[in-house]
């Protein structure tokens, strides 16, 4: 990476120091992963980028750091520090605003991970160099980077309509539109020097958001209507769930005190405790 990345090297690091927190302490990554209820009714709009900086394993960790040190390094010296920066964190925000639409009825959804701002760089990088080979991660094969990136978007549109993996692809799908599109946004020149490329990336996307509005129980998600028309289960309804959850979890926090004593209560216990009393 060359030393003018000085923003993609200072995302490395705090990505890098924020997840080794939350490898040790499963309550750092309980305060600020991306979960739904959290954010549709706690408010905790925090989560939208916090969640980013965190990862679930070293693995999750190191791939992401390293697909964006592989792709950083251009993109920053092509657009500027500071409209990378803004692409990053924008294609981080979008896939999470996807995620947070497609699974907004799932209450305990929950997710971490830079993955989605990865791919905002990712398909930035293949606009503005559409016809660089990209290897096949394990495999002796090299594609046009237009090709790989079509035939990644098919893939993760695959990915959320079969919902049989733990993979955020509604993350990744929102990211990596998010950085096609600010990159024309940044470098305008490039809807004429690579229009070609551009329009096959944006198929796949066009009939995801086709699909998404009028089709959207194809994917296994709700219309956009749904929370006014579902009389049977409602925001205030899940918010109501929340609360009886809760206040079940404290009253048998509370007897088991009331029994046994407050040194009967482990360590994870008094700390759930600690952060209902807060």
């Amino acid at each position: 990476m060359q030393p003018q990345a000085t923003i993609a090297i200072a995302l490395i690091v705090i990505i890098s120091l924020a997840s080794y927190n939350g490898f040790k302490s499963p309550s750092f990554i309980d305060k600020y992963k991306f979960n739904v209820d959290e954010i549709l009714i706690g408010k905790d709009y925090k989560r939208l980028i916090t969640s980013g900086f965190i990862h679930g394993s070293w693995m999750h960790l190191i791939f992401n750091i390293s697909s964006l040190y592989s792709f950083a390094s251009f993109l920053e010296i092509a657009i500027g520090s500071v409209q990378f920066f803004i692409l990053y964190i924008l294609s981080l925000l979008g896939g999470n605003l996807l995620a947070l639409y497609i699974h907004r009825q799932h209450g305990g959804y929950s997710a971490v991970g830079a993955s989605g701002a990865v791919l905002g760089v990712v398909f930035a990088t293949i606009v503005i160099s559409p016809l660089n080979d990209i290897g096949i991660l394990f495999l002796p094969l090299h594609i046009p980077s237009w090709l790989f990136g079509t035939i990644y978007l098919i893939y993760t549109i695959i990915g959320i309509k079969k919902q049989s993996d733990n993979i955020g692809h509604e993350a990744h799908l929102g990211g990596a539109v998010i950085g096609l599109v600010a990159s024309i946004f940044f470098i305008p020149q490039l809807l004429v020097i690579h229009i070609i490329a551009i329009i096959i990336l944006m198929i796949p996307v066009l009939v995801f958001l086709f699909i998404l509005w009028y089709k959207p129980h194809f994917l296994l998600v709700d219309n956009a209507f749904t929370i006014k028309q579902n009389n049977n289960y409602s925001i205030d309804h899940r918010d109501n769930e929340v609360r009886a959850n809760k206040q079940k979890e404290i009253d048998a926090l509370l007897e088991k005190i009331k029994r046994k004593g407050i040194s009967s209560l482990t360590s994870k216990e008094k700390q759930v405790l600690d952060e209902y009393s807060k």
